[in-house]
């Protein structure tokens, strides 16, 4: 821990404010590597950078921000200062004061505890890749990361193209030489010459190809790190409002794009070095079959060019087609459950026929245009490896420049290696359609507004739970009534605070806003006296447990789950989180306890034992603020009794707020807000409630007729709510 402490510090040093619960551990790390700390700052927006330095390069550093040191021990030190006059170092106690003195060690005591390693912190002052937009520009500057690589590549495309020169030249020598006056000896020389030089081609070619794909590799790992962290980032709100399948589909057409610049863009471009050193020796054999040559290739590019707009629309409405038979795809599978039970095998099937016709149907017209333009511009494509042979043939008998046989064919193999680069240009304008739909399908999701700056800046105050809601207005994205209008309630820390109402009166709603879901609200909801919105969302959420009516289990051990947000908790703090839930009795009766696997859609566990878990993975790590949002909705009889009867346990030393249908799970709240239309009808215990809110009132007798038939008949504005009198 004293690791995490010590980055703490340093970035505290540079106006950054973190929480050391935030830090995830790498699986099986027990000490924070200094990579792992450097991707934890990142994270919360810092840059920062593990390394190794020596005695030498470390007392050099006369006045620095505070340094990270990792010791042998697992423990750290913040570096202050170096003093090479002197040879020492100057180290201060992360967990000490700011104003406690550093210490200077030399570099015989240093060397005893220090492991070499340092970590390097500061603010980030520009727009990072994370936060840049997802556009060409941004792949682009991906890609110069690589520059070392790039500049490797380039050099091996150089030599290959003056390689490139070679054979065509041998080709002549041989054929206006070797054949012409039988000479063995030239031969023998030729192929000495012509085999080292395959030789070293080989030895390039198989470089150059290693390092491509060294950077498509760490291009492609770092893209879909940053895609999925972008993703992550987005707000709930965007998620509810657009389609799984779509998302996903838009999501992955970033690839489409990364393919394209790590493949025909890189080939085609190391290409044209081949096109700069060859097309010189091209008019020393002919200048006018050099023209014809780029004459022809400039004509397959007019046409291409020509034909890029029209079927770059088509391509769009393929794509759109293909996502939306995708989202079909994702949607059946997610719920199969449903499909199953219901018997909507054929509705389903139908569907998919409808997305997979219109699919085809673009595919098909997208793929006719694009055989139209390849059949415009194959007569030019012939010309260059067959017209222009005939006429080279035409010039040699007729005299006309000193064109020999040998020449001929070496025109036509440097022809064909500039011939290729040329068409690959021109063709490559006819990729670009797809990418930019590609990219804008991307951009679509992943330049939505994100949450970061809230996870990385804000207040990190100790949460208590006390809550206050002073004049709250909030409405949905498009929605022509409030949620809410002109909420206000105070409650205090440790208390217990039912919610109820007719659905759609705003009870769900005051959960999102206090997770943090929705900041969009005007007015005042502040949380131990601050304002909700200048409190860090990650550090907000982490001091927040939410059970929701169904929750999500991942694939994985119920220990896993339980510890989903907190892996570093011990099997004991598991078992005290169960046993508070009352998930205990049924994990031991399970075959493997704790460490039995849960199936994906939790198919092996019962509903009731699910919402357990799910309060358990919520109590675990202790939170002052416990939501549960129709947490017990969906439980049978005897599982609810279970839940209920731990809610005083659960409630101890915390504040709870309780959305709940049944109001039986509620009586016993501190307070219970009933809400209506958006509005505070009434804030009371429940039976203050009884006598005095004739909403509550009309809920409770509605759910308790076996109870209180009589005291129903003596109230009858209750029966005319209950529908009884005519």
């Amino acid at each position: 821990m004293i690791r995490l402490y010590a980055a703490v510090a340093a970035a505290r040093f540079h106006g950054l404010s973190m929480d050391v619960r935030d830090f995830i551990a790498e699986p099986g790390e027990v000490t924070p590597s200094p990579a792992s700390l450097a991707r934890w700052l990142n994270d919360q927006g810092a840059v920062a950078r593990g390394m190794r330095l020596r005695w030498r390069d470390l007392v050099r550093l006369r006045s620095v921000p505070p340094m990270v040191l990792m010791f042998r021990d697992g423990s750290a030190g913040l570096m202050v200062a170096g003093d090479p006059d002197r040879g020492v170092v100057w180290l201060r106690d992360p967990l000490g004061d700011e104003g406690t003195p550093p210490v200077p060690l030399d570099e015989l005591r240093l060397a005893q505890v220090w492991t070499g390693d340092v970590l390097l912190v500061k603010r980030r002052r520009d727009q990072s890749e994370a936060d840049a937009p997802i556009d060409a520009a941004w792949l682009g500057r991906m890609v110069l990361r690589e520059k070392r690589m790039m500049r490797d590549i380039l050099l091996a495309s150089m030599v290959l193209s003056v390689l490139a020169i070679f054979p065509p030249l041998i080709v002549m020598q041989v054929i206006d030489k070797v054949v012409s006056y039988h000479s063995f000896a030239t031969l023998i020389s030729v192929s000495a010459i012509l085999g080292v030089m395959s030789f070293y081609e080989i030895l390039l070619t198989y470089a150059r190809r290693e390092l491509a794909l060294v950077v498509t590799t760490r291009l492609d790992t770092r893209i879909s790190l940053l895609v999925f962290d972008r993703l992550l980032s987005l707000p709930l709100e965007f998620f509810e409002r657009e389609q799984a399948g779509q998302v996903i589909g838009r999501v992955s057409a970033i690839y489409r794009v990364r393919d394209f610049m790590t493949g025909k863009l890189m080939n085609t471009v190391l290409d044209l070095f081949t096109l700069v050193v060859v097309l010189p020796f091209l008019f020393y054999f002919s200048p006018p079959m050099a023209w014809m040559t780029i004459c022809a290739a400039g004509m397959i590019g007019l046409v291409v060019f020509g034909f890029m707009r029209p079927v770059g629309q088509l391509v769009g409405r393929k794509m759109a087609a293909d996502m939306g038979r995708g989202a079909v795809l994702y949607e059946t599978v997610a719920g199969i459950r449903t499909v199953k039970t219901l018997a909507l095998e054929q509705t389903r099937r139908q569907l998919w026929d409808e997305r997979s016709a219109e699919a085809a149907l673009w595919g098909l017209a997208a793929g006719r245009m694009g055989n139209m333009a390849a059949t415009v511009a194959q007569p030019f494509e012939l010309f260059i490896s067959r017209g222009v042979l005939l006429v080279g043939a035409w010039l040699i008998l007729t005299h006309r420049g000193d064109m020999g046989a040998g020449a001929l064919m070496a025109f036509m193999m440097l022809g064909g290696r500039v011939a290729s680069p040329l068409v690959g240009l021109a063709r490559l304008l006819d990729d670009f359609s797809e990418v930019r739909t590609a990219l804008a399908e991307a951009g679509h999701v992943l330049n939505q507004p994100t949450e970061r700056q809230a996870l990385t800046t804000g207040l990190r105050p100790a949460i208590r739970g006390a809550l206050s809601f002073q004049e709250v207005y909030f409405s949905y994205p498009g929605a022509t009534t409030r949620a809410l209008s002109g909420v206000s309630f105070e409650i205090p820390a440790g208390s217990t605070l039912g919610l109820v109402g007719r659905s759609g009166s705003g009870k769900s709603t005051i959960t999102r806003l206090l997770q943090g879901v929705s900041r969009s609200y005007t007015g005042y909801l502040r949380l131990d006296g601050v304002d909700l919105r200048e409190i860090n969302l990650m550090h907000l959420r982490r001091s927040l447990g939410v059970v929701l009516q169904d929750n999500f289990l991942f694939r994985g051990t119920v220990r896993d789950n339980i510890t989903a947000g907190r892996p570093g908790l011990t099997l004991d703090d598991v078992i005290r989180a169960a046993r508070l839930a009352g998930a205990e009795e049924f994990i031991e009766r399970m075959p493997a306890g704790y460490e039995t696997w849960i199936e994906e859609g939790s198919t092996n566990i019962s509903g009731g034992q699910r919402q357990r878990l799910a309060i358990a993975r919520a109590l675990i790590c202790d939170p002052k603020l416990l939501i549960l949002d129709e947490a017990t909705s969906a439980l049978d009889p005897e599982s609810e009794a279970v839940v209920n009867a731990n809610l005083q346990r659960i409630a101890r030393g915390r504040t709870m707020v309780i959305v709940s249908h049944r109001l039986s799970s509620l009586v016993d709240c501190d307070r219970i807000c009933v809400m209506d239309r958006g509005q505070v009808v009434d804030i009371a215990p429940h039976a203050v409630l009884l006598e005095r809110c004739a909403i509550y009132r009309a809920l409770w007798l509605q759910q308790n007729r076996h109870e209180s038939g009589a005291h129903a008949h003596a109230h009858p504005a209750a029966m005319l709510a209950e529908g009884d009198a005519p």
